[in-house]
């Protein structure tokens, strides 16, 4: 009797420890639910591929050494999903989603590990400079020629990611009916109804790029989305016409939304 109670006072005082390491993630997920789709995606993926790095080493046995030998298969290749060595910036993406999950599981208020072994790996230096991040303009204008070559769709895609400087998330999420005119009807505006954070914006459409979508969207449903499609087809779009055009930088889709930060294309 005394054995049984002393086992159900463990219980209370450690209530996580019967948790498994899905239900874990699972928790974790529903704490960054106001992240984009794009972001949870990426996650998902980073925290599944240490998973099977570890041989699903219980979650809260991993070592600082499980995961610098994780960032080391990042940056040598032979656990990236590419089987290619990965450039710095994408090594920090790949551990930021564990540093996340860590630090979250080792507050004291959660109590889910017992410490973040993340603390001791330092993630690779990565040089910010504007060659790393986005396009000049002569090739922004190269890409979306390959793109215009490529079909309507993926031009009006490459086109509103430079003009309106949406995320993925924000941009396969427009729907006819989130566009609206100003009071004077002088100008068009696209309301980002879920953003990042789960906030609302207001963005002022260019003239040029609402002239092509009433000739390509015309007949569109308010509630219709003008591009279907999940934010690794669009990365795939960009990436085709890419390597089609001969760029020397790989441009990925966030990149076209730093290129309209620095252009003035309008």
């Amino acid at each position: 009797m005394n054995q049984m109670i002393a086992v159900q006072e463990q219980r209370s005082r450690h209530p996580f420890r019967s948790y498994s390491d899905d239900q874990i993630v699972s928790m974790f997920f529903q704490t960054i639910g106001g992240e984009s789709e794009y972001t949870l995606r990426n996650y998902s993926r980073s925290i599944r591929l240490f998973r099977q790095f570890t041989s699903y080493k219980p979650l809260r046995n991993v070592t600082w050494q499980d995961i610098e030998l994780f960032k080391i298969g990042l940056i040598q290749g032979f656990c990236s999903p590419s089987r290619k060595s990965l450039s710095p910036a994408s090594v920090a993406n790949f551990l930021a989603p564990l540093r996340s999950l860590y630090r979250w599981g080792s507050d004291p208020n959660i109590g889910i590990f017992s410490h973040n072994p993340t603390t001791c790996v330092r993630s690779p230096k990565v040089q910010v400079n504007s060659k790393n991040h986005y396009l000049t303009k002569r090739e922004a204008v190269h890409l979306l020629h390959q793109l215009k070559k490529n079909g309507e769709r993926d031009y009006l895609i490459g086109l509103t990611l430079i003009l309106l400087g949406l995320r993925v998330s924000e941009l396969i999420a427009i729907e006819w009916g989130h566009f609206h005119s100003d009071p004077a009807g002088i100008s068009m505006w696209l309301t980002i109804v879920d953003g990042k954070g789960g906030k609302t914006r207001e963005i002022k459409v260019p003239k040029k790029l609402w002239d092509k979508y009433t000739v390509h969207f015309s007949g569109y449903e308010p509630g219709q989305r003008l591009f279907p499609l999940s934010a690794r087809q669009v990365e795939r779009i960009i990436q085709k016409a890419r390597e089609q055009s001969g760029l020397a930088k790989e441009p990925t889709p966030h990149w076209l939304r730093h290129t309209n930060a620095t252009l003035a294309l309008l």
